[in-house]
Formats: C-alpha cells, structure tokens, sequence
C-alpha cells in the first residue's frame, strides 16, 4: 500500500473519532464529562502536528491533524459556551 494512502487513511479516522463526541455535546448541550484540560493538551498536540507536518512537507500530516484541531476547537467553543450555562 503506498504510505500517503496509508497516512491519509489513518489520519481520517483519528480526526473523525471526536466527531460523535461533538455531536453528542452539541444535541445534549452538557459538558459536564468533558476534561478541559485533555481537550487543551489535545489541540497543542494537533497543532504541534500540523506544525511538523509543515516542516516536513507531509500533506496526509498536515491535513488530518488541522481537520483534527478544528473540531477540537470547536469542542473547546461549545464547552466554554455550555459550561457557563450549567453553572
């Protein structure tokens, strides 16, 4: 299997596994089981990702790993939404 195939594959399925999660958060609107601070360490680690990725010219790294830190933010956005309301 040529290794950009394999890398674009595997970077779609970890960067889709916190879409359900997203999902779940956005019907339910209840943060309470979210860690703040895994979510934070997540989007650095992303970022770091992106950023290696760039650095290396590696396309399938720079693509699943940006895809991935965006809905990690946008779990951080409806977090800091949410959570101001269950308080």
């Amino acid at each position: 299997m040529n290794e950009n195939i394999l890398g674009i594959i595997a970077g779609i399925l970890t960067s889709v596994s916190m879409l359900p999660q997203l999902i779940k958060i956005i019907r339910e609107k209840n943060v309470k089981d979210i860690s703040l601070v895994m979510v934070l360490v997540l989007i650095s680690g992303l970022s770091l990702w992106v950023w290696y990725g760039v650095k290396k010219d590696e396309l399938p790294i720079i693509l699943s790993n940006s895809f991935a830190a965006a809905v990690n933010v946008c779990l951080l956005v409806c977090y800091i939404i949410y959570h101001k309301k269950q308080l």
